[in-house]
């Protein structure tokens, strides 16, 4: 029989050769794989939005559902087409402590890409922003989500981002373990629906969320965009995803093994 799931011990050896790879990649690949992904998440937090709207004058509870249906499309289009993101390449983190890569590729890979996605989510929203697409109950929705994150504290949007990525690499992980795309889907869906439903925080769905409430009214500034949510949410999904999973799951699989 086909074997449809790796094994833990053979997730973590995968991540750690992935890490490799996406270290060794050009400048060029980085920034257009970059900017692709943030368009992919966009254009799942886009579908949340409009979903939401269509459903938010029937029951709020039945509204985050769907939006945490819908969202989950954003990662599955970065995951399958070999995209990278910013928020799943903090599991690259294990290869450094295999010393696998240096330091210097990680901070790399890490910069190029979180600046690629927030070129491709801007442009995204910008896009959308000129296209119309922005009707007065879209527009309702979208200020109520960017004023929502904008009025966050520090602690609390580190705290949220913290949780987000624990889900969002928790999802790359199974999708790393599954050998099928119909399960690829499922992995990725569930937990991705689950950081929506919960309110946690995203950096690169806020590179998206935040640009087109500001291109559609919100009344900021790009510097309190950035210090309001998306250095205390990016740092916390930092936290989550280049901390406390790589670190639990080097240590639970990687350094058995080595001390055999």
């Amino acid at each position: 029989m086909e074997k449809r799931f790796l094994a833990p011990s053979e997730v973590a050896k995968s991540i750690i050769a992935s890490a490799e790879t996406k270290a060794s990649l050009s400048v060029t690949r980085l920034l257009i794989l970059g900017i692709m992904a943030g368009a992919y998440i966009g254009f799942g937090a886009f579908g949340d939005i409009v979903i939401m709207q269509t459903l938010g004058n029937i029951d709020v509870g039945l509204m985050k559902f769907a939006g945490g249906l819908v969202f989950p499309v954003g990662l599955m289009l970065v995951v399958f087409s070999g995209s990278e993101l910013f928020t799943g390449n903090n599991l690259m983190t294990m290869a450094i402590m295999d010393k696998k890569i240096s330091v210097y590729g990680l901070l790399r890979n890490w910069f190029l890409v979180y600046l690629g996605n927030f070129i491709g989510s801007l442009t995204l929203a910008y896009l959308i922003h000129k296209s119309y697409l922005v009707s007065q109950s879209v527009l309702d929705v979208t200020l109520n989500i960017a004023s929502s994150k904008m009025s966050l504290s520090f602690q609390t949007a580190l705290i949220r981002g913290v949780l987000c990525n624990i889900l969002v690499c928790l999802a790359v992980w199974m999708a790393a373990a599954a050998q099928d795309i119909i399960s690829r889907i499922f992995v990725i869906w569930f937990p991705i629906m689950l950081f929506v439903l919960s309110g946690y925080e995203h950096s690169v769905a806020n590179m998206f969320f935040l640009p087109l409430a500001k291109y559609s009214g919100l009344n900021t500034t790009w510097s309190n965009i950035w210090f309001s949510n998306l250095i205390p949410v990016t740092l916390g999904n930092i936290l989550g995803g280049g901390v406390i999973i790589p670190i639990a799951n080097y240590i639970t699989y990687i350094l058995p093994e080595k001390n055999k």
